[in-house]
Parts: C-alpha cells; structure tokens; sequence
C-alpha cells in the first residue's frame, strides 16, 4: 500500500485470490522479503506517518523464474551463455527463507513440438475438479483444511510409521531443510494422500512431497 493514508496493496488485494509474480528475481531483495510474514501470518501491517493499519492477506503465491539470466540453463535446443557466477548470483536473489514458504517448486521445461500438436487428452479440468473437492471434504471431516493445520495437528493427521519419519528425518538433514519446510513438505504429503483417498500418507507421499522442493535442492546443495 502507498499515500499518506495506509491503503491496501497488491498483496491485500489478492486476498483469498492469487498473487502472481513473474520473473521472480528481478523483484527487489527487500520487495521479496516482505511477503515472508504474510504468507505465514495471513496478514500485513501498513503504517505511514501516524497511521497503522492491518489488512488481510491470505493469498495464494504463484511466481515463475528462469533458470538464469539469459534463461537457457538446461534447454537441450539452446545454448546458456551465463557463466557459474552470474547463475549464482541470480539464484541467490531468492533467500532460504523465502524458499522455505513455498510449497511446490519444480522446473517447466519448454515443450516439443510434437507434444504441443499432439491431440492426446489428459486428465480434464471436471475430472480434477471431482478429485479436488472429495480432498477437501476429507480434510473438513479432519476439523479444517490443511493449510490451517498447526505444526503438531498436521504431524497427528499424517500420522506416519517409525520407519517413514525416520526416512523423512534423514532426507531433510541431507538436503539441510529447516523445520518450517518440514512441515511443509507433511502438508504437501496429506494433501496428495487426500486426492488419492487414502487415510495418510506413506512413503510415495513423502517421496513426491520432497521432489517438489526442487529449488531448494538446487540452491542449498549447489
């Protein structure tokens, strides 16, 4: 929000809606930094001069990024010319805790054009729509949906087996996750086990969960 007089910005009005951010690097550092405490607290706080006031904010963040600057990093048809530095830097732009408060995160690599004129029919949005909303009324049986699940109400809805949260533990101390996208990679994991009408998540949940978190595998380890 900007003026004198605090008003919402793009962030509050896109509450309850979607917040979309293309070319996520080129934002200012501290422009990322401050959706941090709304995407955790579902709020912002606005002061200007005198004034101060709180606007709700509980949005959905999509954000798309190159891979780098010149964004031919991994494209089999083009060449990347940037150098191991300036992609570095360029990833680096993102800060872990950032990272830490985004869910999915996986590469979409530029289709052939034998798959964009291809007439095979997928899953249609209906069919989906059917899968979404028998997830939802499971997660309404449980007391609330899960992106309102506090840390140890979404541990007890999982409910995972000695040997899975030993594996989890494992993997999280090898890619060097922090506690809070733990707990983000069990959200993503009862939420998968939902749309496929089980009572938890096991092991291919937990597995899925992780690979979603490509970036920070990519930037923690290198």
């Amino acid at each position: 929000g900007g003026g004198s007089w605090p008003r919402p910005g793009e962030i509050s009005l896109a509450h309850h809606g979607v917040l979309f951010l293309d070319e996520l690097p080129e934002y200012s550092r501290h422009v990322l930094e401050v959706l941090r405490e709304p995407m955790e607290s579902k709020k912002i706080d606005i002061a200007r001069a005198n004034h101060k006031r709180r606007f709700p904010a509980r949005f959905q963040l999509v954000a798309a990024m190159n891979p780098c600057p010149c964004g031919h990093l991994g494209d089999p048809r083009q060449s990347c010319h940037c150098t191991a530095a300036q992609i570095q830097r360029y990833q680096s732009r993102l800060s872990g805790p950032l990272l830490d408060r985004i869910d999915l995160q996986i590469e979409v690599p530029a289709l052939p054009p034998e798959q964009l004129t291809s007439r095979e029919v997928g899953e249609s949005s209906a069919e989906v729509r059917v899968r979404v909303m028998a997830a939802r009324k499971r997660q309404y049986a449980r007391g609330a949906l899960n992106a309102h699940l506090g840390g140890r109400e979404l541990e007890a809805a999982c409910n995972l087996s000695t040997a899975d949260r030993a594996w989890l533990a494992g993997v999280l101390e090898r890619l060097r996750l922090s506690a809070r996208a733990y707990h983000r990679v069990l959200r993503v994991a009862l939420t998968l086990a939902d749309l496929a009408g089980k009572p938890q998540p096991e092991r291919d949940e937990l597995m899925e969960a992780i690979g979603y978190r490509q970036l920070d595998r990519q930037l923690r380890q290198g």
